[in-house]
């Protein structure tokens, strides 16, 4: 890494082993000489002070979207590779990418679903999940958790949640695994095939899904979402597709990352203590599961001494933030009655997490259910993480019992 004071630049590679394996000493050196910084890797501005980027999550001159403010050629944009444009025809639907008012309105249609007496509902079917997948492995005395665990609960959640076959998590999770690599630094022209491959399929089978819940409506989600298109509650054919693949996506990917990594980091420290909704908040601050969200700027303004244009993309940079030591006292410290606990693994504003709910439920049951099944629970070997920065997650978690 080179840090360049003057001219408050970085140089570092995200691909590099070992800065995705335990970013946060990176993190602190920028925090403490550039805590505004040009990432040149990227080519935009980052920042790394929570108050900064807890306010970034919250500031309305700064968006998801671009183009609903202005045209390609006034930002100099090019248009979107044509091998790409099944793609950005699918995303440019999608919740996350969205600004008001076509944001408040799909975000209204689903949130009540994800209201914490609702995702309350959920609960024994996630307990009885966890025994489920735990009483398929115990005899063994060794498994790969992240693969035997913490990876089939949320998917096969959400396929409840949804009213999804759950005999399709094994292949919702290989779209949905091709979908997300486009949000990784470890990108390139077959990765990009793929995906543009899985979506097409992923839509055409949820379209296919959608037909039969409106002939046969169900007390699901979908179900739900589908009436309320036939309903003319304004929920396109394509948003209604995209948004049903959305919520399966981020349903699960960031879930099972904090599943893995709050197991590795209270292994390591070999604690003890109570599964609380105050310890789940820790793992979601100590080691979170995304690391950078990025915003354009919709107007031309200056933040934190940047001057920025209309159409400049802005880093947000969550893991450092959840680390800054102005706001959380000993940050490297895993401290699992850390109150209180301001992180920003969620986000913030109007585009924080709906599913926050129901990923704190599932993650849990799902630490109560293994530290009560697997009392002498411990690391089998040392957890590496993976190269998928932005995302922050394990290869595998090797544990004996």
């Amino acid at each position: 890494m080179k840090i360049d004071s003057n001219t408050r630049s970085v140089q570092l590679d995200p691909r590099e082993a070992q800065f995705y394996a335990n970013p946060y000493p990176y993190y602190d050196s920028i925090r403490a000489s550039v805590p505004v910084f040009k990432w040149e890797q990227y080519g935009h501005w980052c920042f790394a002070r929570h108050d900064d980027v807890n306010a970034l999550l919250r500031d309305r001159r700064f968006g998801r979207q671009i183009l609903h403010v202005a045209g390609r050629e006034e930002l100099g944009l090019a248009e979107p590779a044509a091998h790409l444009k099944a793609f950005t025809d699918h995303e440019q639907h999608s919740l996350l990418e969205l600004e008001p008012p076509v944001h408040t309105r799909l975000r209204g249609l689903i949130n009540r679903a994800f209201l914490a007496r609702h995702i309350e509902r959920l609960r024994p079917i996630i307990t009885s999940l966890s025994n489920r997948l735990i009483d398929g492995f115990e005899a063994s005395g060794e498994v790969d958790l992240l693969t035997a665990y913490a990876t089939p609960i949320p998917v096969i959640v959400i396929c409840e949640l949804l009213g999804a076959p759950p005999e399709m998590a094994d292949q919702f999770l290989k779209w949905s695994h091709d979908h997300v690599s486009m949000y990784m630094a470890k990108r390139d022209r077959a990765i990009e095939d793929q995906a543009v491959k899985s979506v097409l399929e992923f839509s055409a089978y949820m379209r296919g899904l959608i037909a039969e819940k409106r002939l046969h409506p169900q007390d699901d989600l979908l179900s739900q979402l589908a009436v309320a298109n036939a309903e003319g509650q304004k929920l396109s054919e394509d948003e209604l597709v995209t948004t049903a693949i959305l919520i399966l996506n981020a349903g699960h990917e960031a879930t099972v990352h904090s599943i893995g990594n709050g197991v590795k980091a209270i292994l390591e420290r070999g604690l003890s203590g109570p599964i609380t909704p105050t310890l789940i908040e820790e793992v979601l601050r100590f080691d979170a599961p995304l690391h950078m969200f990025t915003r354009y700027a919709l107007e031309d303004l200056e933040f934190s001494g940047v001057k920025l244009k209309k159409g400049e993309t802005v880093g947000l940079m969550l893991g450092a933030a959840n680390h800054d030591p102005a706001r959380f006292e000993n940050p490297s410290h895993f401290n699992p009655i850390r109150e209180p606990n301001p992180h920003v693994s969620f986000g913030a504003g109007i585009h924080f997490c709906v599913g926050a709910p129901l990923a704190r439920l599932e993650m849990l049951i799902a630490f109560e259910t293994l530290f009560a099944r697997l009392p002498k629970l411990k690391l089998a070997g040392i957890p590496q993480y993976k190269d998928v920065y932005h995302f922050h997650g394990l290869e595998e978690l090797l544990v004996q019992f």
